[in-house]
């Protein structure tokens, strides 16, 4: 069944949107990221152009994540306080994501941005992730106890003036390091379609030491946030906002996440942690292989959007 989507301007399937939606949902749940950093890959892949891609992802990472935090909220595995201290970065962030969004179109270097920006994060985190994740586990094969740290021994970004106890979490840090990385996020999450759950997850794990579990929760009501502010600004600002293509993705989305993060409970968090660099680095390494690659048709015609 075929349906046309009227920002993207292209025929698609309609059920090879859900599947996507479907599995993408799952990934998001278990693992506490938007998703967006696999979504929007797989649709420039299906022909969407990287800008309405960018901006209509960010409805099904919304609609994800917001099954995601309902879950985590029962188990009680979100610290709020937390969220809402990188909330404050986050939608600082998002604003200007946008407005550089809208910049680069203007410029038409949007798209180039985005693919060199995709290759150089998700090689990088997945890269970082994988490596510390197998010598989690080969201690663990070995019988050797974790590597505890001094509570005393924050590093110098976390002695920083302006602390606050967050209690869920059990960490008393300084909020100039919290909102910014939330900052990132957001500027990250509105600029590249990512919900940033891949970048907030190892931050709140490895730079803050909040359990991984709660960093999961958490993420995901950070995600929920940024991403509803992204699709309003995007929407007003830049006129991106696929309605179609974004309610078909949420409906998989929703569904997908219940079930993703009933799996992601039930696994060890060295394990989720291996998983979730597994597959950061290799959608990383898939779209650095797509831009390299010698394309189907050697030249292109584009709209200068300055033109307009």
């Amino acid at each position: 069944m075929t349906i046309y989507l009227p920002i993207a301007e292209l025929p698609v399937n309609i059920f090879t949107l859900l599947a996507m939606g479907l599995g993408v949902g799952f990934i998001s749940g278990m693992f506490g990221v938007g998703g967006g950093f696999l979504m929007t890959p797989l649709l420039i892949f299906l022909g969407v152009s990287p800008a309405v891609a960018v901006a209509s992802v960010s409805t099904h990472m919304a609609a994800s994540s917001f099954s995601g935090t309902l879950n985590y909220l029962r188990r009680k595995q979100v610290d709020t306080q937390l969220g809402f201290v990188l909330l404050i970065g986050g939608l600082t962030g998002t604003l200007g994501g946008v407005l550089t969004f809208m910049m680069l179109r203007r410029f038409g270097q949007l798209d180039l941005v985005i693919a060199v920006s995709y290759i150089a994060l998700l090689s990088t985190i997945g890269t970082l992730m994988v490596v510390e994740s197998l010598r989690a586990l080969t201690r663990r094969w070995r019988g050797e106890p974790p590597m505890v740290k001094r509570p005393g021994a924050h590093p110098w970004f976390l002695r920083m003036p302006f602390k606050m106890r967050f209690r869920q979490s059990r960490i008393y840090v300084s909020v100039i390091p919290v909102l910014a990385i939330g900052f990132l996020i957001g500027f990250l999450g509105a600029l590249m379609g990512i919900g940033g759950g891949f970048l907030l997850v190892p931050a709140l794990i490895y730079l803050l030491r909040v359990p991984t579990l709660t960093s999961v929760g958490t993420s995901l009501m950070l995600t929920l946030a940024t991403m509803l502010a992204a699709i309003i600004m995007q929407a007003v600002l830049n006129q991106t906002v696929d309605a179609v293509l974004g309610l078909i993705l949420m409906v998989g989305g929703t569904i997908g996440a219940q079930f993703g993060t009933r799996a992601g409970q039930a696994l060890k968090a060295e394990n989720l942690r291996l998983l979730l660099g597994l597959l950061v680095l290799g959608v990383g390494l898939r779209v650095a292989y797509d831009q390299t690659r010698q394309p189907a048709d050697l030249y292109s015609v584009t709209i200068n959007e300055r033109a307009r």
